[in-house]
């Protein structure tokens, strides 16, 4: 009987997902579920949470699928299957989305760190990360993000692609701010948009369409843009074919990728 029970707990041990990769935690081995999914190494947001601060709160909303977590420095929200993270007002985009497993949610390592203001580094030798606590939060999204930024940006992601899927906005968001550091073009956002020193750059300055007022997705868009993050750093034109099909770029330019209803080029 005592070989059996002993058989049985070995493999329920084995039937319980595992990961090959370390969380540490001010050196502190962190046990609160560590996985990895799609190359991203993810935790369980709830535990990891309370390692970082004991006294937050954390609580979960059924209807919405919405994690909330509350402490004096840092308010966080994660949503079932959301490619980011909102902390302090700023949107943290993850390409591998967060997800539920066995009534836990797991968002990516790396981001939960950001929204803490902690320190995170990897080692080869220990196949780890390695946190060191920080602030306890991130800087809030109005001291972050410039208004003007914001505004200009999120105005030409919704001019050029408010029907496109969020991947597509940021794909948008990046030809700007790539023009923005290229020696090429002007460099600040609103100088890339109304840029006519080769003609009109974006239709929607010629047309009106860029005064509209942004939707919400495409001011998501263009903050996950201004957080730094980037599905290619050299494109610097897109091209909705089916619109202008003999455009310079099209037959000028060597093409990334298409998104969406756009086409995107270096």
């Amino acid at each position: 009987m005592a070989l059996l029970l002993s058989c049985f707990a070995m493999m329920s041990f084995a039937s319980q997902p595992k990961s090959s990769v370390g969380v540490y935690i001010n050196n502190q081995q962190f046990n609160g579920g560590v996985t990895v999914k799609d190359s991203t190494t993810f935790v369980g947001i709830r535990k990891f949470v309370t390692s970082m601060y004991p006294g937050a709160s954390v609580s979960y909303n059924y209807s919405t699928r919405t994690l909330t977590v509350k402490t004096d420095k840092l308010y966080l929200t994660a949503k079932d299957g959301s490619n980011y993270i909102v902390a302090n007002g700023r949107y943290l985009y993850t390409e591998s989305p967060i997800y539920m497993r066995y009534g836990v949610m797991y968002a990516p390592v790396v981001l939960m760190a950001k929204a803490f203001d902690a320190k995170i580094s990897w080692s080869n030798y220990s196949s780890s990360f390695y946190i060191t606590r920080g602030s306890g939060g991130i800087l809030s999204g109005d001291k972050f993000y410039r208004s003007d930024e914001v505004l200009w940006l999120s105005r030409i992601i919704n001019a050029e692609s408010g029907s496109e899927p969020l991947l597509g906005k940021i794909a948008v968001g990046n030809v700007i701010l790539n023009r923005v550091r290229s020696s090429y073009f002007p460099n600040t956002i609103y100088s890339v948009i109304f840029d006519k020193k080769n003609g009109t750059q974006f239709s929607p300055t010629a047309n009106g369409t860029i005064y509209k007022a942004p939707c919400e997705q495409s001011i998501i868009a263009a903050k996950i843009c201004l957080e730094g993050y980037s599905i290619n750093t050299g494109i610097l034109y897109f091209v909705n074919a089916s619109v202008v099909p003999n455009s310079w770029v099209v037959k000028n330019r060597q093409l990334y990728a298409k998104i969406g209803n756009h086409s995107f080029y270096y």
